[in-house]
């Protein structure tokens, strides 16, 4: 293997470390606490452990947690309340609805029904509309956290080729418009791109973000490129056992590893960023609410 591994484990406990310290002085020359309410509704038992993980390090950061575990059946009028309630709470400055929701529900209405300032996931219309025209926006915790990871790694990323393999309006989309805004070279590929693999070897920088286990081999990473795998995929592994399964990028990484300059694992890459970059987001948020500067190097 000649490519650098970016550790998405360790930086994510930098980032975690430098929220816990900002929150530590809020509380000391403010008073002041962040609060993320997260909202779960059904039985979805990744969802459930993404809840658990999420509320013991916004504890573990000196922020109020407040969790809502709804049943499967709620009615989506009583949803839709308790989002009102949670806006109007002075205490709660992040709001994040576990997606997915049960089918009943309409996630487009209860996403758009968070208040902009407060959803911490960047998923609410107006927040998309803000980040797409350049203006302060809360941004999406998963481009955000690839966007400090290739800060951190490049420093200014200016004229850079980048290529993001994926158009969804969780990853794709706004890690395109990120890279935008830091001023690369910016491709948005997908499924239906003709000549995928040549377009992916224009990449200085190739964002990998299409959901399909190992999809991009190693020769499509043009030699000495960086390659940021979003993708999180199970797949069988009888090696290991009978019924034994494992996690798999979007990116074969083995090959890619023999080809790229830098390149994050799976798991251990982009993952850990998530949660870190939504405790940064709700620092950001009551940063914001209160009339305080935003913290240094948290936001896009």
């Amino acid at each position: 293997m000649t490519a650098t591994l970016i550790d998405g484990k360790a930086f994510a406990a930098k980032i975690h470390a430098q929220v816990t310290a900002h929150v530590a002085r809020l509380k000391a020359d403010h008073g002041l606490t962040p609060g993320l309410a997260v909202v779960l509704v059904g039985e979805d038992p990744a969802s459930q452990v993404y809840v658990r993980n999420k509320g013991w390090q916004t504890v573990e950061a000196g922020m109020n947690s407040f969790e809502y575990k709804r049943p499967a059946d709620t009615p989506e009028a009583e949803l839709l309340a308790l989002i009102e309630r949670l806006n109007a709470d002075p205490a709660v400055h992040g709001i994040l609805v576990q997606l997915p929701l049960p089918g009943h529900i309409d996630a487009d209405l209860v996403i758009n029904a968070i208040d902009p300032a407060k959803d911490v996931d960047g998923f609410h219309i107006s927040n998309v509309g803000l980040l797409a025209t350049g203006q302060k926006a809360m941004v999406p915790c998963t481009p955000l956290g690839c966007l400090m990871m290739l800060r951190d790694l490049h420093g200014d990323l200016s004229g850079r080729e980048a290529v993001v393999v994926g158009r969804s309006n969780i990853v794709g989309k706004p890690m395109a418009q990120l890279l935008l805004r830091d001023s690369c070279t910016v491709t948005l590929a997908h499924s239906r791109t003709r000549d995928l693999a040549a377009v992916c070897r224009r990449a200085d920088i190739l964002v990998a973000a299409v959901g399909r286990p190992e999809m991009i081999p190693g020769d499509w990473i043009k030699p000495g490129a960086t390659v940021i795998d979003v993708g999180i995929n199970r797949i069988d592994a009888p090696e290991r056992g009978a019924g034994k399964s494992r996690l798999v990028g979007d990116v074969h990484f083995a090959s890619a590893a023999e080809v790229a300059g830098a390149i994050t694992p799976v798991p251990g890459g982009v993952g850990p960023m998530t949660i870190a970059c939504l405790l940064a987001n709700t620092l950001t948020a009551c940063s914001r609410a209160n009339g305080l500067a935003e913290p240094e190097g948290l936001t896009a």
